[in-house]
């Protein structure tokens, strides 16, 4: 949900902040917290590689269980939490043997449930199973693409996939994009989709609150000079051509994706 604030100042009159409704605890588990060291888009000699990087909140990430490899243990959710570098909330689980886990939280999952992995695991929310044993037409989200790596597709917030079929060792998986695609069947996803759906109507309202997030002001290629970018320069609102990046490159409707790439074969049908 997000909700709507009475504009005081002008930065408030656009705002639409996340209502943080499902969020039950400001304080994450310790145990599960790692360090971020800022770059400032500075490589190890110190040279600027990317742009418009630099300040911004600190912030610690959380180590997330991609793999849920703790099979047959069931697990209880303890909070449902904040995560400063990803778009989904979390959850805190604490499984029977003691260890504490966060993993991906999905729509629906509240404190208080449990959680399993592995095959005899019932098709119920946030229970991580193998494709091979989930139900055609299921809601899924973080889809393993290699058996054992850990959860690569459909995680970010209000995402999901769709267990299409299955046929020899493959199943069919439909993505976010709307790519059809080959994912072998010992390969795991987790049921249901992923929370924070609202995540999307999100506004900022106010150039400030970029800064916070650690991003800094973008100048548009058109409103440079033609030393600096290939667009730039020209008689007032001049375009500048067709849009490309700094080195040349086209930069709308230019393919980027390899002709031979080894993954071609998996894919039925490619996204729009």
């Amino acid at each position: 949900m997000t909700k709507k604030i009475k504009p005081v100042t002008p930065g408030l009159r656009f705002r639409v902040p996340p209502s943080f409704d499902e969020i039950t605890t400001s304080s994450p588990e310790k145990s599960l917290l790692k360090t971020l060291k800022k770059s400032g888009g500075r490589n190890s000699k110190g040279k600027m590689t990317v742009r418009n990087i630099g300040g911004g909140h600190k912030r610690k990430s959380r180590i997330i269980d991609f793999k849920r490899v703790k099979d047959s243990i069931q697990a209880n959710v303890k909070s449902i939490e904040y995560d400063p570098t990803r778009s989904a909330n979390i959850a805190l689980i604490y499984y029977m043997d003691g260890e504490k886990s966060y993993i991906i939280a999905p729509t629906g999952l509240k404190v208080g449930d449990k959680v399993m992995s592995g095959n005899d695991s019932p098709i119920e929310v946030g229970n991580s199973l193998p494709l091979s044993s989930i139900p055609l037409g299921t809601i899924i989200h973080n889809v393993e693409l290699t058996p054992g790596r850990g959860a690569s597709m459909a995680r970010s917030a209000g995402s999901y996939a769709q267990l299409v079929a299955k046929e020899g060792k493959y199943a069919t998986v439909k993505l976010p994009s709307g790519e059809t695609r080959l994912v072998l069947l010992t390969c795991r996803a987790t049921v249901g989709s992923v929370s924070n759906s609202n995540h999307m109507n999100v506004r900022l309202g106010k150039a400030g609150r970029n800064r916070w997030k650690g991003r800094r002001p973008r100048v548009r290629a058109v409103a440079m000079n033609p030393v600096d970018h290939p667009m730039g320069g020209g008689e007032g609102k001049a375009s500048g051509g067709h849009p490309r990046s700094r080195t040349g490159l086209y930069s709308k409707g230019l393919k980027t994706r390899k002709k031979n790439k080894y993954s071609d074969r998996l894919i039925v049908k490619k996204r729009k």
